[in-house]
């Protein structure tokens, strides 16, 4: 199913902040279909091999820790162009470029604590959804 599904994750300020049914909503509305979905706490380690591509980036560590820090909501959405349309819903990185309407303008604290993560190819997409979900291919 590549170009039908893609992966995304509620971070731990979006979920800290009660916003998780808020963003949840607009992604239905915005035509998604939810196939997977949990709430977890990942730990230092687990989040250090989820982000394992970034090991040799300066900002590894305090991604790992900040991703650790609190509850995330882990998701495998479904919707034809599903990795395009999704990134165009959460809108640019830094929330100070994001367009009016999209989940990090709303939500995002910082370029840092930007409120959602999504997939950015189909093929991480499957990878990232593996590492929460069993046979996400599958969906």
């Amino acid at each position: 199913m590549a170009g039908n599904i893609t992966y995304t994750m509620l971070k731990p300020d979006a979920v800290s902040a009660n916003h998780t049914g808020a963003i949840i909503k607009m992604i239905e509305e915005a035509g998604f279909r939810i196939v997977a979905m949990k709430m977890t706490k990942m730990s230092a380690e687990t989040a250090g091999k989820f982000y394992e591509v970034h090991k040799e980036r300066p900002f590894y560590k305090d991604l790992c820790a900040y991703m650790s820090s609190g509850h995330i909501v882990p998701m495998i959405l479904e919707k034809a162009n599903a990795v395009e349309d999704f990134r165009t819903l959460i809108g640019a990185t830094n929330p100070a470029n994001a367009a009016e309407g999209t989940i990090r303008k709303i939500f995002a604290k910082s370029i840092e604590a930007n409120a959602i993560h999504g997939s950015d190819s189909d093929e991480n997409a499957l990878i990232e959804g593996n590492f929460f979900f069993a046979s996400v291919d599958k969906f």
